[in-house]
């Protein structure tokens, strides 16, 4: 297992992120935070997927109103996610949220940083700098708030990760300056309840913001591919940019961006951890790809045995396999398994057979064992 960067912890609500504690996985919402019943409903829904942290969007004052409802009925804690009006987070704040999301590259004003700050310092509630590629502020302004406009502003022309000449001046540069600038108005008030996360869609510019500032700061992380893309191909960049900081010990808390329903969000993030055997939170299905040899649908049938584990949250691993004779010994590590034959299936506990049961019976024989595990 690798070893976790040591950091301090923050409480958001009754979860610790950073230090010694579990790396969590939480999500955002895509409703319209003003619907109260919609949003809650999208939540709970978050909640059973095993999502722990949620986040809402507060693009306006009504917005940031309708949270403390929000609040009430859910169970998980509740981030508000804020862009360009400090007022927001204000309100946010005083309805009780259990943690704020800033922008620094569109919230720049010291002035009313340092009022959310303030504010946030009194009730304890932690502030995640939310560090984004596509809203760093422009080059050589950051912390003005009179600067260029966003398409004129230099950010799109910076060099990514490897991409640079000796001694130029990078986006990776760029992101860990704005982190820091803002990292340093909080420390200046005695303010130490801090995240941070320094997302790009570039999966080497990430990683190596992450590398950069982890080597400079005592925070937690939160990890993230922005606008990583759909379920397919979001899925498979987030696990190789969070994968490889994971794996380096680099990850306090992660939310997996998908153009999705939210829960495949919640479900590939688990994933993402249990393949590094961070959380072993639900099962771990293991399966062949099937070939010449299977007399079954291994297809069809993994992906049927995979829907019936949904409903079971035991942290064991299930193999199905679709040979008789190879099934049990490839996938001995399983606690419970099944390799199809002809007609006929073999359920397995630690590549050791238990029964022999007709195909019919394969599935409800396969869950049995699962139950009994």
């Amino acid at each position: 297992m690798p070893i976790r960067r040591p950091t301090k912890s923050v409480s958001v609500g009754p979860i610790k992120v950073g230090g010694d504690a579990p790396i969590t996985v939480q999500s955002m919402t895509k409703t319209d935070t003003r619907d109260v019943a919609t949003t809650v409903d999208q939540i709970r829904g978050l909640e059973e997927a095993g999502c722990e942290i949620i986040r809402c969007a507060v693009p306006d004052m009504e917005a940031a109103r309708a949270l403390p409802e929000i609040k009430r009925q859910i169970t998980i804690p509740l981030v508000a996610d804020i862009h360009f009006h400090y007022q927001l987070a204000l309100e946010a704040i005083k309805g009780g949220v259990d943690c704020l999301r800033l922008n620094p590259g569109n919230i720049r004003d010291p002035e009313r940083v340092k009022q959310v700050v303030a504010a946030a310092k009194e009730r304890e509630i932690p502030i995640r700098i939310g560090v984004n590629f596509g809203s760093l502020p422009p080059v050589g302004s950051i912390g003005k708030t009179r600067a260029l406009h966003r398409l004129a502003d230099g950010v799109n022309l910076l060099p990514k990760a490897g991409q640079a000449g000796g001694g130029q001046y990078t986006a990776v540069d760029h992101m860990v300056d704005t982190a820091l600038w803002e990292i340093g108005i909080l420390e200046a008030l005695d303010f130490d309840l801090i995240k941070i996360s320094l997302k790009a869609f570039d999966v080497p510019t990430t990683v190596e913001a992450y590398r950069r500032l982890g080597e400079l700061v005592p925070y937690p992380f939160h990890l993230g591919i922005t606008e990583a893309g759909t379920a397919r191909s979001g899925s498979i960049r987030s696990a190789i940019g969070l994968g490889v900081l994971l794996y380096e010990g680099i990850g306090d808390t992660i939310r997996v961006s998908l153009s999705d329903d939210p829960r495949e969000e919640v479900v590939t993030g688990f994933e993402i951890l249990k393949s590094l055997n961070l959380r072993q939170k639900g099962t771990v299905l293991v399966a062949c790809p099937s070939c010449g040899r299977a007399d079954v649908n291994v297809i069809k049938l993994a992906n049927a045995v995979d829907q019936l584990l949904k409903g079971v949250d035991k942290p064991i691993k299930v193999a199905v396999m679709g040979c008789e004779v190879n099934g049990p010994g490839e996938a001995k590590d399983a606690d419970v398994g099944i390799a199809a034959g002809a007609g006929r299936a073999i359920i397995f506990r630690k590549g050791q057979k238990v029964r022999v049961v007709q195909e019919s019976e394969m599935l409800s024989a396969l869950m049995e064992e699962v139950q009994k595990a």
